[in-house]
């Protein structure tokens, strides 16, 4: 996927759902932790050097897993290319959680699955479909598919 460059800047100066200094060790063989300003703005991680304005990095969160490592530790591996893992290290366990959590959140694909969900429950229990009135109501695009997702291993399932 291709990103302009000043577009991801921007972003990375919008108001962020997360951002804390954290140890990351990037997927190349040899990479050592290292402190690193994160936050997480919509579906990306941007990830600084902690006397810079400008981002060093960006994770785009789709298609990804996150899985809880040890109790401080989290760590980020895309489902294309499994063996590049990105590795976090919180100050604490419940920071940690509140990461992998609001991470697994931040992704279009669980999103796309809540709103299927409350559309599938409003319809249940009101008889009405809520988009109907944006014309909406019969476009398959938010109807479940069997791809890949975003799937937690130690935290509350999707």
């Amino acid at each position: 996927m291709r990103f302009n460059e000043k577009e991801l800047v921007s972003l990375s100066r919008q108001p962020s759902e997360m951002a804390a200094e954290l140890g990351m060790r990037g997927p190349k063989k040899g990479d050592v932790v290292k402190k690193r300003l994160v936050k997480l703005v919509v579906n990306f991680l941007f990830y600084f050097r902690t006397d810079e304005e400008e981002p060093i990095g960006a994770l785009l969160l789709e298609q990804c897993r996150v899985e809880k490592e040890d109790s401080q530790t989290f760590s980020i591996a895309f489902l294309d290319e499994a063996e590049r893992k990105y590795l976090f290290e919180c100050d604490s366990e419940e920071q940690c959680g509140e990461w992998i959590d609001s991470i697994i959140k931040a992704s279009y694909e669980f999103m796309r699955k809540n709103l299927i969900f409350y559309r599938t429950e409003i319809h249940r229990l009101t008889g009405k479909d809520p988009l109907e009135q944006y014309g909406i109501s019969d476009e398959t695009r938010f109807q479940v598919s069997n791809g890949l997702q975003l799937m937690p291993r130690d935290t509350s399932s999707l």
